[in-house]
């Protein structure tokens, strides 16, 4: 039965001590952000305890409660309710009012830029995730035309394609109109520096003796165009007098930023594209099994900190470039071996129904790739837990990267999704069966891996006594054959 979220949003807010001590309110995709003002005021046991909440971490003055994916929408919807929840008091409104402030205590130079790049990116996911597996889909009907299988498709496969095609080699287009706008800029004006990237017309032009290619650059070089046209613009805007300003800023920027994007931007950046493509291809190719150990191994801790934010548009870049990115199917393995130590810590602990209801509702989601609430929820409060699901990450990278360094490539044709959700955008040297093949061997390495690291080393007496204090067992029956809980000491 679906939890209640109107229900869910009302003792959350009692449990953090009613509505005038909470601070600031926001929600991601799976976890919503608290600040409080008076921290000894939040009952932590409550709520860790509550249906619905999967886990509660604990930051300072803030909290990180994990309900999961669409619950945390509508939670929070309800919790900013103008005058719904709240004795009259506009959550939302306040969140908005403080967020800068607390973002400001808490945020540094590079993870704002990281979060902004970001930002470009995200809202493009969705196009890419369904242009990926509609390109994909074709491919497989493709190579069923071209063996003979199925002639009958080839009518079809030309007007399937163009349904991805069109997205993707506009690509450039959509970056640079993000960028500007994100950057303050006129997102219009961004889309010029984006077109001039994939014109034809460029092939005409000579830069110190080479000529340009139509899309050289990419999705980087519209990344670097589009945030420097949104400067150009508000550099313009602050000298042009406000009557001319509508001819004169636009044209000002196109010309300044455009000039740079022919001479300078579209050399440098597909300079920059072959280096990161050759590089990371020759990577997983002669080192793979090293490389991917060390990548799936890491991976866990790169998102912690929020750096894996710089990755997107280097996914994005390598799809542009070969067709798909080979460094995601090794670093999803993190999430793999998360879920193989959850299993081991749900299997040691199944006596604790409060721990087992919040493993229940983030192991789905895990599945299907959103590792929020198994990091935040499970592995990550109870601490050598979230190192022996990073060793279960190095098996399984270990695992994907010793296939690419044994010929049989194994890439994603877009970004957004992981473990499960993955296996539709898989291709490879060897077509989707060898990319599902290594992939699904990746898979059950990494789950396999990080579930003995967990049994072997992730559930001794300190971790029982933080699954016992941080999971209050309630009185559900205990199942015969479940391990007893140690009491904390």
């Amino acid at each position: 039965m679906a939890t209640d979220a109107r229900e869910l949003a009302h003792d959350i807010e009692r449990l953090l001590g009613g509505d005038t001590n909470i601070e600031d309110l926001e929600n991601c995709m799976t976890r919503l952000r608290v600040t409080v003002r008076d921290p000894g005021s939040v009952d932590v046991p409550a709520l860790k305890a509550r249906d619905g909440v999967i886990g509660v971490v604990v930051q300072a003055d803030s909290l990180q409660i994990v309900l999961g994916p669409g619950l945390v929408d509508r939670v929070a919807k309800e919790m900013g309710a103008p005058a719904a929840l709240s004795g009259g008091v506009d959550l939302k409104a306040r969140s908005e009012e403080v967020h800068a402030q607390t973002r400001a205590k808490n945020d540094n130079a590079a993870t704002r830029l990281l979060r902004r790049i970001s930002a470009i990116f995200v809202p493009l996911i969705p196009a890419l995730i369904a242009c990926g597996l509609i390109a994909g889909i074709n491919g497989i009907l493709g190579n069923l035309v071209t063996s003979g299988a199925a002639p009958g498709l080839a009518a079809w496969t030309p007007l399937i394609g163009v349904l991805s095609a069109g997205f993707m080699g506009a690509l450039p287009l959509f970056v640079a109109m993000n960028a500007a706008k994100e950057f303050g800029g006129t997102p219009i004006l961004g889309g010029v520096i984006g077109a001039i990237i994939i014109s034809a017309a460029v092939a005409n032009v000579t830069v110190f003796g080479v000529t340009l290619a139509t899309g050289q650059g990419g999705v980087l070089g519209a990344l670097v165009g589009g945030i420097l046209i949104a400067h150009v613009e508000r550099w313009a805007r602050s000298w042009c007098p406000d009557v001319i300003a509508i001819i004169v800023v636009p044209l000002v920027s196109v010309v300044i930023a455009g000039l740079l994007q022919v001479l300078v931007i579209m050399t440098v950046t597909g300079w920059l594209a072959s280096v990161i493509g050759t590089g990371v291809s020759w990577l997983l190719t002669h080192g793979g099994a090293i490389s991917g150990f060390v990548l799936g191994g890491l991976f866990l801790p790169v998102v912690m900190t929020g750096m894996h934010q710089a990755l997107t548009p280097i996914h994005t870049a390598l799809i542009e470039q070969q067709g798909m990115t080979i460094l995601l199917p090794v670093l999803a393995m993190a999430g793999a071996g998360q879920i193989g130590a959850t299993l081991a810590l749900w299997q040691r602990f199944r006596a604790n129904r409060t721990f087992t209801r919040a493993i229940k509702g983030a192991l789905p989601a895990g599945f299907l790739g959103i590792g929020e609430p198994l990091i935040y929820g499970v592995t990550l409060p109870l601490g050598r837990p979230f190192i022996t699901a990073c060793v279960g990450g190095a098996f399984g990278g270990l695992t994907v990267g010793l296939f690419n360094q044994l010929g049989v490539t194994v890439g994603a044709v877009a970004i957004g999704v992981s473990d499960l959700s993955l296996f539709p955008l898989l291709t490879g040297s060897h077509g989707w069966p060898g990319a599902a093949a290594g992939y699904g061997a990746g898979l059950l390495a990494a789950y396999l891996a990080g579930y003995l690291a967990t049994r072997l080393f992730g559930v001794s007496d300190t971790v029982a006594a933080e699954v016992a204090s941080s999971f209050p067992a309630d009185a559900d029956p205990v199942a015969p054959d479940a391990e007893p809980v140690p009491a904390a000491r």
